[in-house]
């Protein structure tokens, strides 16, 4: 390894596909490469590379709840499987974290999860923003909205009542510090006017027949560290130069999420230059040795803190220099710490502390904190084709003292638009034994031409983010909190809003209660799941649609 360089300046959005599923092609084009001595490039078709390069895991929950009368959580018993494909890669990591995510926020007394990586035969599955936390909480969700239809209370009461908070321990023994989430959920529905809206959907509802709206309130709570301890580490260069500008390397990889933006700001905020004065240098395997994936949400704590470290250090063997006050500018004190032989060059280093989980006693301290986070939706469907649109949305996060609020908010507006893709519209289409001329496992949405993602109409027409103030975080760089994954989830408020909207357009029909709705929640699941004459085959006998021309 120390005689192969590995350089990167930037690449294109990751969000987790390219931990791992990289490697192979790599080793693809290394082959012939070692073999002509020469550079090789390979670049596959989109839809060979959704063929052969895995998806996020598709979830299996099964759920047995104990509630009180009142909606109080007291027990669950929880089977999760993920389809890993043909081979583990990052699986179990992935069902782990979905175990960890499975309470959501909610306070249980009584847990038990168990999980399994479920070896199929499609291609091997991989990482995906979020890591097995969404498709964990997802399934919580809908518990929490099943238990809210027998009691006969919104779905927003049992949440409520069954928030956790300070003190609060976890299935996993972890201790809850820090809780913003009341907070959170308070200024969220103050700001969304809820109530009012409540009012003004229903009433709507009622004069209505073939469109229907809904809205929901769901709240997220994301850990923060690799669940793989070894990983929790990072490494980071500084130098420092005679004209006073200064040179970072570290070993995190800009991927449009603003990386290299947040350590230049560290390292400006430490030796208190002009950011001007900063430059990140390419991520290079021989300047930063032995880095982890830039995954996690947690690559602006881990290599912040690096660079902070360095800088300190540099900042340090400065300090008898810097003590005279005998210079005006920052390049004149480099010049003359230059002159008495100072090293103004440094490696800094950092570990998450204190964390660690034991399997065996299945107890532990897997996560340095945690994101808390909660949106509302409301949407608006037509019963009769299944469309719908995201009328307004509202987002507020706990991201502690932001570095950087533009980047920060640019990152959840992201996660939530890419996040209803997950809950609403892309859906993978399968070949298997029933199509005798096509190969089975084939996978028929392999392209932009018929995987529907997120566009620019799928935006909601009022889109809202904040962020919450007064929340310093003590246990990361300068009391800031990260931001990659946390914002992904509430992109299932969305979900639970047609979901709403489906349980006006069903008890027009005289349908009440639960049903199941599997996500991504597309317009013929929505068409099926509004239970009419046409779409249910026990609709009531005295009730025939009025169709109007």
């Amino acid at each position: 390894m120390s005689k192969v360089v590995c350089r990167v300046k930037r690449i294109g959005g990751g969000f987790g596909g390219k931990e791992t599923r990289s490697a192979f092609f790599a080793a693809v084009a290394a082959v012939p490469a070692y073999i002509l001595n020469r550079p090789v490039k390979l670049t596959l078709d989109r839809d060979v590379d959704m063929m052969i390069s895995g998806q996020r895991h598709s979830f299996l929950g099964k759920y047995k709840v104990g509630f009180t009368n009142k909606g109080v959580v007291v027990a669950l018993d929880l089977e999760i499987y993920n389809n890993g494909g043909n081979s583990l890669d990052l699986s179990q990591s992935i069902l782990e974290r979905a175990m960890y995510h499975s309470n959501n926020v909610y306070e249980i007394p009584n847990v038990r999860v168990s999980g399994s990586v479920c070896f199929t035969n499609y291609p091997s599955n991989t990482a995906f923003r979020g890591f097995g936390g969404p498709q964990g909480m997802l399934v919580a969700e809908n518990w929490i909205q099943r238990i809210a239809m027998e009691v006969k209370k919104s779905p927003e009461e049992i949440r409520e009542m069954n928030f956790i908070g300070d003190g609060s321990i976890l299935h996993y023994g972890q201790q809850i510090q820090g809780c913003t989430l009341h907070r959170l959920w308070d200024e969220l529905k103050k700001s969304c006017n809820f109530l009012k809206i409540r009012s003004e959907v229903d009433e709507f509802n009622l004069h209505n027949r073939w469109k229907k709206r809904g809205i929901a309130m769901v709240p997220t709570k994301f850990g923060i560290s690799f669940t793989t301890k070894f990983m929790n580490q990072a490494g980071a260069l500084v130098q420092v130069y005679t004209d006073g500008t200064v040179l970072v390397t570290h070993g995190g990889v800009e991927m449009g999420q603003g990386l290299h933006t947040k350590v230049a700001q560290i390292a400006a905020s430490a030796f208190e230059i002009p950011l001007t004065s900063v430059f990140i240098s390419e991520t290079s395997t021989d300047k930063v040795p032995n880095a982890s994936p830039t995954a996690a949400s947690a690559s602006s704590d881990m290599y912040g803190a690096a660079v902070l470290d360095a800088c300190n250090q540099i900042k340090s063997r400065m300090e008898p220099i810097a003590s005279m006050k005998q210079h005006t500018s920052f390049k004149e004190l480099v010049n003359t710490c230059y002159c008495e032989r100072i090293d103004l060059s440094a490696h800094g280093f950092h570990i998450i502390p204190d964390i660690g989980f034991d399997w065996t006693t299945g107890k532990g301290h897997p996560y340095r904190y945690f994101t808390y986070g909660a949106a509302f939706s409301e949407v608006e469907i037509d019963t009769l084709t299944g469309d719908f649109h995201t009328r307004a949305a509202d987002v507020i996060l706990d991201l502690g003292f932001s570095i950087n609020p533009a980047i920060d908010v640019g990152q959840i507006e992201g996660a939530f638009v890419q996040g209803m893709g997950w809950v609403a519209l892309e859906e993978l289409k399968w070949g298997d034994e029933a199509h005798k001329w096509i190969q089975p496992g084939f996978l028929f949405t392999s392209g932009p031409g018929n995987y529907k993602i997120p566009s620019v109409n799928d935006v909601p027409f009022k889109f809202k983010v904040s962020l919450l103030k007064d929340a310093p975080n003590d246990k990361a760089i300068h009391s800031s909190k990260a931001v990659g994954e946390p914002p992904f989830f509430l992109a299932s408020s969305v979900f639970f809003a047609i979901k709403d909207a489906i349980i006006g357009a069903r008890a027009e029909s005289g349908f009440h209660g639960w049903f199941p709705l599997d996500n991504p929640a597309t317009p013929e699941r929505i068409r099926m799941a509004c239970a009419d004459d046409f779409t249910a085959p026990f609709a009531k006998s005295d009730f025939r649609p009025k169709l109007s021309v």
